[in-house]
């Protein structure tokens, strides 16, 4: 085994094709979730695609002893991958307080708790959403960080600042923050994928519900937007070439590869897509005809963004692989298989 590392988020939906990873690059793993946005049938999926079924403890990163006892009973742990939090942004908008509390309670009790433990390893999941609208675009890891326009946005700059300056500190700590554009898809073997509870938040999952007949139509909010097709414009990354970064960055983190204790890199395509050409282009990949109807814009949306990947390409030797005809065409697969087996 190459090092245990602990998955915070680990059935959610990023965190579970990042386990797959870990544990075919070698990595013992255990899984933490308090499963309020996710299934621990996902701890399934995973064994089914690697064969090694993964530990996991059904955990609330907010509560700090049980956190603490996690910890003691599982020592030797030589990494962690931060994934567990809320991530909607129209809902953080609703509900501010809960997404200050889980998003920085449970990053505070980890930074807190890794010490006791020996533990200097830390991958942060963040987001593009730290940069707001960005003045320029494709954007690079030096474009300034904006006012954030949503809580969920504002808990990531947050979040960074509060690693940076527990490190800057002088705390054993080194850690890299990946940057995520938006990640789409599901891994090939349709074993897992994208499944939220209750509404989808994320619009591929829309898309694949609706185009399911799970959903009457998709809302596209705004085509009033300065792109295009006046709809908003993001970079859509698979799932699994994102997973595969998280590998990456904690391999470099035990080999002592950093040239810096805190990295931060933009994890997307380098290609801006707009919502409706990601309609039209799941209407071309599966033949399915998708119903949707234009709404008004939804607040907290940014106009368009989309990232400039060149650093992470050369400085961690990682790409983004899958053409996004194949990233939904898996999502599809996904939500297919999801209906089967309910």
């Amino acid at each position: 085994m190459k090092g245990k590392i602990l998955v915070t988020g680990g059935t959610g939906y990023i965190g579970s094709h990042t386990v797959v990873e870990l544990q075919n690059a070698g990595y013992e793993v255990i899984i933490i979730d308090n499963l309020s946005n996710s299934n621990k049938n996902v701890v399934d999926g995973i064994e089914k695609i690697t064969g090694i079924r993964p530990i996991f403890k059904e955990l609330d990163c907010t509560d700090k002893e049980e956190m603490r006892n996690l910890f003691s009973q599982y020592p030797g742990i030589n990494g962690i991958i931060h994934f567990a939090a809320s991530k909607a942004v129209g809902e953080s908008v609703q509900k501010p307080l809960l997404y200050y509390r889980n998003n920085l309670d449970s990053l505070l009790n980890l930074l807190e708790l890794m010490p006791e433990f020996n533990i200097e390893s830390f991958v942060f999941s963040s987001s593009c959403t730290v940069y707001g609208q960005p003045d320029t675009l494709p954007v690079t890891e030096n474009a300034p960080i904006k006012p954030a326009l949503s809580p969920y946005g504002n808990t990531k700059q947050i979040a960074e600042e509060i690693i940076q300056d527990t490190v800057h500190s002088g705390a054993s700590l080194k850690s890299i923050i990946l940057r995520y554009f938006n990640p789409i898809g599901a891994h090939p073997s349709a074993e897992i994928g994208e499944l939220p509870l209750g509404v989808p938040q994320n619009l591929v999952p829309f898309v694949t519900q609706t185009a399911a007949g799970l959903r009457k139509e998709l809302s596209v909010f705004g085509d009033d937007y300065n792109t295009p097709d006046g709809s908003c414009i993001r970079d859509y990354i698979n799932v699994v070439d994102l997973a595969k970064a998280h590998v990456i960055a904690v391999t470099r983190m035990l080999e002592n590869k950093m040239k810096k204790p805190v990295e931060i890199f933009n994890l997307g395509t380098g290609k801006g897509l707009s919502v409706l050409e990601i309609i039209q282009t799941f209407e071309k990949v599966t033949g399915v005809k998708l119903p949707y109807k234009i709404v008004g814009r939804r607040e907290g949306d940014i106009e368009k963004v989309w990232a400039d990947p060149e650093f992470a390409n050369k400085e961690l030797g990682w790409t983004a692989k899958e053409s996004v005809e194949d990233t939904l065409l898996s999502a599809w697969k996904w939500q297919l298989h999801v209906m089967e087996n309910n």
